[in-house]
């Protein structure tokens, strides 16, 4: 009896081991294929804030939870099983698609940088100006508008997470890009929460009794959070756009090298190579600003051929099928 008790323990502790070495797998991978979407997080991240802009103080923490619910269900219910499906019965077609949606990435952030250059209207419509009049009926256009762009980044989010995810068994490829989706979802909306409230904090703080030191400090602290929360949030874009341009060069480079043209990426390989070398000291730092300089300026200029091939073709193509619908 003893001795049988002792073989099954040890099957339990050997499955236990097996269990923690899948989950620390499981996590490892995510944690890579999460980092490879680094650059469409921050502009997730800098995007969302604007959508409570203008609602009551006491609506913005609802507000960004509504839009991480929606954008849950849409990593979840929509593109993750997409993405599967994808990767079973379409493997041809992820690599495609990324370039595509690479290309989209560059196409935003150029078409930031010239309207930040050279103010226009924009070449896209991703948001609709609200018309409900009803303070709830305008929080839900709001929310649904969010949600909507948040569809657009997550597909990218979930497309770059999976060619990131080395090929094995179905459940562990699903297990990562679940653990991707709700990393990143909880780590956008836990940082937006927290950016949209830091003002309010900082008023907090700015009232402190001043009769003491540390009273003195705290309302000093609040009074530079409250006005420095405005820079933050404009340096903030500036990264999300040099994000968006750098990662979605950085996809078209590679992916066109996988289709017979490394000529490309072979030069900004060699660019950094020899920057490296000259800086032995800090070569890896070197190495890796060159690249992604090197995909951002690529980038940046495909951005800005497809500016006009949105303006003058997509978008005439798309109303003319959204009026036909109508």
């Amino acid at each position: 009896m003893s001795i049988g008790l002792i073989a099954l323990l040890d099957d339990i502790a050997a499955l236990a081991k097996v269990a923690a070495a899948s989950i620390d797998d499981i996590a490892g991978q995510a944690a890579k294929a999460g980092a490879k979407a680094a650059g469409v997080v921050i502009d997730d991240a800098a995007v969302t804030p604007r959508y409570v802009v203008g609602f009551d103080a006491a609506r913005e923490l609802p507000i960004v939870k509504k839009i991480a619910i929606g954008s849950l269900r849409n990593k979840l219910l929509f593109l993750l099983p997409a993405a599967l499906l994808l990767s079973l019965f379409a493997p041809w077609a992820i690599t495609p698609l990324l370039m595509v949606g690479g290309a989209y990435l560059c196409f935003e952030g150029a078409e930031k940088v010239f309207e930040a250059v050279m103010p226009h209207e924009a070449a896209h419509a991703d948001e609709r100006q609200p018309t409900a009049t009803d303070a709830k009926a305008l929080e839900d256009e709001k929310v649904a508008s969010a949600i909507k762009t948040d569809f657009i980044l997550s597909a990218e989010i979930m497309a770059i997470s999976l060619a990131a995810i080395p090929a094995g068994p179905f459940l562990t490829r699903a297990l990562v890009l679940a653990v991707v989706g709700i990393g990143i979802t909880l780590a956008v909306y836990g940082g937006v929460a927290l950016i949209v409230k830091a003002d309010d904090v900082g008023l907090a703080l700015a009232r402190s009794d001043k009769a003491s030191l540390w009273g003195r400090l705290k309302a000093g602290f609040g009074r530079a959070l409250v006005q420095g929360m405005p820079y933050f949030l404009s340096a903030l874009g500036v990264v999300g756009t040099a994000a968006m341009i750098w990662v979605g060069g950085g996809i078209v480079v590679h992916g066109v090298a996988g289709y017979g043209v490394p000529e490309i990426a072979h030069f900004i390989e060699v660019i950094a190579a020899h920057a490296a070398d000259a800086l032995p000291a800090i070569a890896g730092a070197i190495s890796w600003i060159l690249t992604a300089a090197g995909s951002g300026v690529f980038g940046l200029l495909l951005g800005a051929a497809l500016i006009p091939v949105a303006k003058y073709i997509i978008a005439p193509v798309w109303n003319r099928l959204r009026r036909t619908r109508r």
